[in-house]
């Protein structure tokens, strides 16, 4: 079987769960990969960063919640390097002409993104100017954001650039903040895993790499979309799309 040796390893990881008392085997119900509890984590990570944070003696992936949040607040500082004191970035107005400045990757301070002419989109001051950020606009027409470290481990629990932005954005208005100041574009649904595996096998045919094949949309395949977008006449957006599929699709 594929990976053979890494689901033996969690079949083994499960086992010692039970083993330590965490869970009753009747209640070892995850995913179909084998996530499991309120956070939907692999055994591996239960044993290694789990948390017993009501203090009763054991780890609880199921029951009340506390340990598997207190566990997620350690994952996101240990494994996603989170920032204590770091925003995870804003929603930002880019002046005209500014997206050619979103490659997803130049880091430069709050401030010196704000001598380019970039502004929060709701007016106020950056609040931490220092602070290292990146230019992010995830589609043509739709609002643009500057993402930190803190995004980043967001990013780390759950490799998708969609949840991501709407695990923090969640986060912002459970706080009392407001919604995006420029809305997403509609009209196109959003491609099946299996569409965006196509996506990215078309442009690593076609020289822009996507550092693999595996249906998510990573910063290695928002740049090699961009790319191709730029050679075609397409707006370089990086967002893997139907309207870049079927531009892929012509000869």
């Amino acid at each position: 079987p594929r990976r053979r040796k890494y689901w033996e390893a969690e079949l083994i990881n499960a086992l010692k769960i039970v083993d330590r008392g965490w869970a009753q085997p009747n209640a070892m119900i995850g995913s179909w990969a084998g996530a499991m509890g309120h956070t939907q984590w692999m055994p591996e990570v239960w044993l290694q960063i789990g948390v017993d944070y009501d203090r009763d003696g054991r780890i609880n992936p199921f029951g009340k919640p506390d340990d598997a949040l207190a566990g997620t607040a350690r994952y996101l500082v240990e494994r996603g390097k989170w920032r204590r004191g770091e925003a995870w970035g804003c929603e930002v107005k880019v002046p005209s002409g500014g997206q050619r400045m979103a490659d997803n990757r130049t880091m430069r301070s709050y401030a010196t993104w704000q001598s380019h002419g970039v502004r929060r989109a709701d007016g106020e001051a950056f609040k931490r100017p220092d602070d290292q950020v990146k230019l992010w606009i995830p589609v043509a027409g739709g609002p643009a954001f500057l993402v930190g470290q803190n995004f980043r481990a967001v990013y780390s629990y759950n490799p998708s650039i969609n949840y991501s932005l709407a695990l923090v954005h969640l986060g912002d208005l459970v706080r009392g903040d407001g919604d995006f100041r420029q809305h997403f574009p509609g009209g196109e649904r959003i491609p099946t895993i299996d569409e965006v595996k196509e996506i990215q096998r078309r442009l690593n045919e076609r020289g822009f790499k996507t550092d693999g094949v595996d249906g998510r949309t990573g910063s290695d395949t928002v740049r090699a979309v961009g790319a191709f977008q730029k050679s075609v006449g397409m707006k370089p957006d990086g967002y893997a799309g139907l309207k870049v599929l079927e531009r892929l699709r012509q000869p």
